[in-house]
């Protein structure tokens, strides 16, 4: 009977410290991002991988552990202004759980000429956009700065459209400092197009699969901070 006991007693004791071993396993994580903007978010000219959003999504993998996962939601399509933005997240409805959102957007404002005032307006309603998908937290957002087109064949060099891009960043930039948004500048990297033609993508107007990776560079470390890393 004693023996039964001892033997009960030690099987119960190897139960509960399996238990325990269990409970001390890390759960796996589930990252989800969401990439909101036009051209330069879906990566027009370049393939589905070589865009900077999945590069991003690609680089974070690298510091999560092996049962981790990451996905990336990209709402963006060549063309778009701010309106045509707000319009597409409004339609396609994305959740309000997502661990990072980045915001580019504006270009196609400049380059439809539409008047800057439609972006002061805008530019504000889609970063508080932005941030409710974001779980309703501001220190989960990242807005990207505006390409400067103007150093790409296209562009030629044309003065004009840098004064203009030079614009739209500043109002986004200081907006984002007055809210405490991050803003990660990566125009200038843009801007050596015309002296490295491997930053421009082959149609002469975008950025290139490379360009793409620098802008990852820059955007990685707060986006690993944002996540806690």
């Amino acid at each position: 009977m004693k023996r039964t006991i001892y033997l009960l007693a030690i099987l119960v004791t190897i139960g509960c410290s399996k238990d325990n071993e269990m409970s001390n396993e890390p759960l796996a994580r589930n990252v989800r991002y969401l990439a909101l903007g036009d051209s330069y978010t879906i990566g027009q000219s370049v393939c589905a991988t070589c865009r900077f959003p999945v590069q991003l999504k690609d680089s974070i993998k690298k510091q999560l552990s092996p049962i981790d996962v990451i996905s990336v939601q990209v709402i963006a399509q060549t063309g778009w202004t701010t309106s045509n933005l707000k319009s597409a997240i409004a339609a396609q409805n994305p959740g309000t759980n997502y661990d990072l959102v980045t915001l580019l957007i504006g270009v196609n404002n400049q380059y439809q000429n539409i008047p800057f005032s439609v972006y002061q307006q805008e530019f504000p309603e889609l970063v508080a956009i932005a941030t409710q998908k974001a779980q309703g937290k501001k220190e989960n957002v990242i807005v990207v700065s505006i390409p400067d087109y103007a150093y790409t064949p296209f562009g030629n060099g044309n003065t004009t459209i840098s004064t203009q891009i030079d614009m739209y960043n500043a109002f986004a930039q200081n907006y984002c400092a007055t809210n405490t948004i991050t803003f990660i500048n990566i125009t200038d990297i843009t801007r050596l197009g015309l002296a490295q033609p491997n930053l421009v993508a082959s149609d002469g107007l975008h950025p290139s699969e490379l360009a793409y990776t620098k802008f990852v560079e820059r955007i990685l470390p707060e986006a690993i901070e944002k996540l806690g890393f």
